[in-house]
């Protein structure tokens, strides 16, 4: 799976009642199919269909209640939708499984591929993309106490050691797309320094994906109140796009596809 340098962005489309930014606001099948029209007539290249709430402290969602959520909706959106890349935000291999049956494109795993001895084997059989993401604990444990000695190698190794595993377990690296995992198992610190240095993954040659839109340490930073955190959100994404991060997460999808453009045709100038 490869990019162009033009940048993508990856809308948030949570059907569950619980996220920390959206919560409830799509719970509905048929409020989620609404939403997902208006993401991709906004530009939203990928939409990222979530069916169990990965925030701090969060409770998991039982196989059957989260496929319950999403298959009927990425089927429907599949159809509607045909060229719009979906992805499926979860860390079970049956969710997957049937998701990239329904439609989905790739897998958003929050784990790595670690969370389901399943999943790889999953990966392996539909050839999906991957999302793999770096996080520190479990979403019920991750922000108690975090700790690096040095984040941005650590969230690298972690890559490097995922990468080759995979490889010889025959993932093909051409699937693999890395996310650092802002706001998973990191302090205030730990997402700024990773936000500061995405070229410290260049190495490793995979297209990056970031999700700054609404994160608390934005608020922490700032004093600011969840909705309120939308031009620091856009500051994040101008700075990781200019940084070369070819994949941005947003739930705000027309402003951040305006901030993305204009950094690109500044940059491209220089």
């Amino acid at each position: 799976m490869t990019f162009e340098r033009q940048a993508q962005l990856m809308a948030v489309l949570n059907i569950t009642p619980d996220s920390f930014s959206d919560g409830g606001s799509f719970f509905q099948a048929d409020r989620a199919i609404d939403r997902a029209g208006q993401l991709v007539s906004q530009g939203a290249a990928i939409l990222d269909i979530g069916g169990e709430s990965t925030r701090p402290g969060s409770d998991p969602v039982p196989l059957e209640e989260e496929l319950r959520r999403v298959i009927p909706v990425i089927r429907y959106i599949h159809r509607e939708f045909p060229n719009t890349v979906l992805s499926i935000d979860t860390y079970k291999a049956e969710t997957a499984r049937q998701a990239i049956a329904a439609g989905a494109d790739i897998i958003n795993d929050i784990t790595g591929l670690r969370g389901d001895p399943q999943m790889v084997k999953v990966v392996k059989e539909t050839g999906a993309g991957v999302v793999l993401m770096h996080m520190q604990g479990t979403p019920q444990t991750m922000q108690i106490n975090p700790c690096y000695k040095d984040v941005v190698q650590e969230v690298h190794e972690f890559f490097q050691d995922r990468i080759q595993k995979l490889k010889d377990c025959g993932v093909n690296r051409d699937q693999l797309i890395l996310d650092p995992g802002l706001g998973f198992g990191k302090t205030v610190e730990h997402n700024l320094e990773l936000l500061a240095r995405p070229h410290s993954f260049r190495s490793l040659e995979r297209p990056l994906l970031l999700g700054v839109s609404r994160k608390s340490f934005i608020g922490k930073v700032l004093g600011t109140k969840l909705a309120d955190r939308l031009p620091a959100a856009l500051a994040c994404a101008s700075l990781a796009v200019e940084s070369g991060v070819e994949l941005i997460r947003a739930h705000d999808v027309s402003e951040t596809l305006q901030a993305v453009r204009m950094i690109e045709a500044i940059v491209k100038l220089r």
